[in-house]
């Protein structure tokens, strides 16, 4: 879903694992960079949301969308609830900004729009902990809610599946 050349892909995944959460991923270096999202993320400048860095995905996951079954790692259904392109704010590497610990970027999906920005947060945890902050723009939304894409509708048409990060890794 690139919209021109120097336009990388994003998706989040709705994931209903043991708790419900949004796994939030960057194309980067020919894989997915990945964060698990508590909160999910939000259009709210005001809202300054976790982002736990988790493993690299392939990019194949992007399309991914089903139910887990139990006995194996991440169980539950996942959905996408956004996905589209972005680009970085200030050009350049995304992977040197990542090690930077700082980079601003712009989404453009169905639901995130606009400037973005992650910050590592230093000294706390594994050095895993990120804060994922909607930048105020034109497409900000004070008064924005996370809804679930996952309805029972949809629900009833997933398959149950292995995603393809897993399929080597077998149950945990």
């Amino acid at each position: 879903m690139r919209e021109g050349p120097a336009d990388l892909y994003f998706v989040v995944h709705e994931h209903h694992a043991s708790h419900l959460h949004y796994d939030f991923r960057l194309e980067m270096g020919g894989v997915f960079k990945s964060w698990a999202i508590p909160k999910g993320p939000s259009m709210n400048p005001a809202e300054k949301r976790l982002a736990i860095m988790v493993e690299d995905h392939p990019l194949e996951y992007g399309a991914f969308e089903g139910i887990i079954p139990p006995g194996n790692y991440g169980a539950g259904a996942v959905v996408i609830w956004d996905e589209g392109s972005y680009t970085l704010a200030e050009g350049g590497d995304p992977e040197k900004q990542l090690e930077n610990g700082r980079f601003s970027f712009e989404l453009k999906g169905k639901k995130l729009k606009g400037h973005f920005s992650m910050a590592l947060l230093k000294g706390r945890g594994k050095g895993n902990q990120w804060l994922l902050m909607k930048k105020r723009d034109q497409e900000a939304d004070p008064t924005f809610k996370l809804e679930t894409a996952l309805t029972e509708d949809k629900r009833q048409k997933l398959e149950v599946k292995i995603p393809p990060c897993e399929i080597d890794r077998g149950p945990s």
